[in-house]
């Protein structure tokens, strides 16, 4: 396996206090999520807001907002200032803002915020280069289980480093294959991939996740590019990473009887850590792994994550700088039973649902803003060491199906990029007789 783990670059090192006597902890840029996790349970009450920030710049003005901030003194680290702007907000010291350049977004300590009179979506100026400041909600894992709010969320996490659990199984039926198909998953024989003549390869695959199992068999000798952005290695103790980076880029002939999973076995696979082992994260850890991920222009970025919190700009103005740069943002819809959850609900970024075997949506699967569907129950994909599979459910699952398919039809021309690519996804779709609210524009399939 040809690893490749990014090297974070001088910074200026600072003391663990700021001026303002802010300890390191609570609403703190450099705070862990566990830190900020333990203040929100603290503060008491349900909901999935962290204490910090989030400033988004209007667009086109990212120098002038960050300047914006430099003038009302904030101390502010960038990250820039690191190699391939791959930066841990635990990694800034007492810097009270972090700033990421290719998305227009600062993350901002609560505590600093407050002591400058600024407060959550106040009225800014129509000649201020920043749009809003917004809070920042925590993100789990895209399982039913970290979606119902933040106190059954703290439970779940409480169980640090179980297995995400699988629902059980739902309607389905038999569809006829091609012998020569049969060693392949339900997931991708109905999107049609084992037919396609596409590998990927040439393309730049991110996976925002809980990391990956590097030492997986299935993936030795691929380009491999890592970098955590929660304080902790790359290395995947959950599961939930390795699995959709299974299905998304894993091999076209696994070992032995193992069927395939994987679609675009070719490709170069980033891997950002965003989530903790226990399947938590913060919007700032995932924005820091949108950033990185544009940054090294990755022309296919898949997130089985979120919350049920309201549309972000600041996750808006993600998708739009990376459909700008010719990258594209896919996310999980959610499986709260519920309206599309954050950052898949963001207009620039692509909303998948999941289905089941018949095709019919997935019981769990969100609705609303949904852009497309692919398979999510019952889906076999790699895990970590020493089970090497499993078989789990979610719209987690459904969405590095689409992320593997763009993948493929991004290698057919360099002008499927963004928004180009967004459209073929769409209108290659296989249509399902079901609401646009529940499927978009039905079951993605391969070039």
């Amino acid at each position: 396996m040809a690893l490749r783990r990014g090297r974070r670059g001088p910074t200026r090192r600072v003391a663990a206090r700021s001026e303002a006597g802010e300890p390191a902890g609570g609403t703190a840029v450099s705070a862990s999520t566990e830190q900020l996790l333990l203040e929100a349970l603290q503060r008491g009450g349900d909901t999935l807001e962290t204490g910090r920030y989030l400033v988004t710049y209007r667009e086109g003005m990212a120098e002038e907002g960050a300047q914006a901030l430099r003038a009302r003194a904030f101390r502010m680290a960038d990250a820039r200032d690191f190699a391939g702007q791959a930066v841990t907000p635990e990694d800034t010291g007492d810097a009270e803002a972090l700033n990421f350049p290719e998305i227009g977004v600062a993350l901002v300590s609560g505590t600093a915020l407050a002591t400058r009179g600024m407060g959550a979506f106040e009225e800014v100026g129509a000649d201020s280069p920043i749009e809003v400041i917004e809070p920042e909600y925590f993100v789990f894992a895209d399982s039913a289980d970290y979606l119902r709010g933040f106190l059954s969320a703290a439970n779940a996490i409480a169980r640090d480093l179980k297995a995400v659990p699988a629902p059980g199984p739902g309607p389905g039926e038999e569809e006829e294959v091609e012998p020569e198909v049969l060693g392949a998953t339900w997931g991708l024989i109905r999107c049609r991939v084992p037919w396609s003549t596409r590998s990927g390869l040439g393309i730049k695959v991110a996976v925002l996740d809980t990391g990956m199992d590097l030492g997986h068999a299935d993936f030795h000798g691929r380009a491999i590019f890592t970098q955590t952005f929660v304080g902790q290695p790359v290395q995947d103790l959950h599961g939930h990473g390795t699995h959709c980076i299974g299905t998304a880029t894993g091999p076209k002939a696994p070992a032995g009887s193992t069927p395939r999973y994987g679609i675009a076995h070719a490709s170069q696979i980033f891997v950002g850590k965003v989530l903790t082992n226990s399947g938590s994260g913060t919007g700032a850890g995932v924005l820091a792994g949108m950033n990185w991920a544009i940054a090294n222009r990755c022309q296919v970025i898949s997130m089985s994550l979120g919350s049920q919190s309201p549309v972000q700009a600041a996750y808006t103005a993600a998708g739009s700088a990376a459909l700008a740069n010719g990258c594209l943002i896919i996310a999980a819809a959610g499986n709260a039973a519920s309206t599309t959850g954050a950052p898949a609900n963001s207009p620039t970024i692509m909303s998948v649902a999941s289905l089941d075997p018949d095709l019919a949506p997935s019981s769990f699967s969100n609705f609303g803003k949904i852009e497309i569907a692919a398979p999510g129950r019952d889906v076999f994909s790699s895990w970590p060491r020493p089970i090497r599979y499993r078989t789990i459910s979610g719209t987690s699952m459904a969405t590095p199906h689409v992320a593997g398919c763009a993948a493929l039809w991004a290698q057919t021309s360099t002008a499927m990029r963004g928004m180009t690519l967004w459209r073929k996804l769409q209108s290659t779709a296989r249509r399902l007789p079901f609401p646009a609210a529940r499927v978009g524009a039905g079951l993605v399939q391969a070039p």
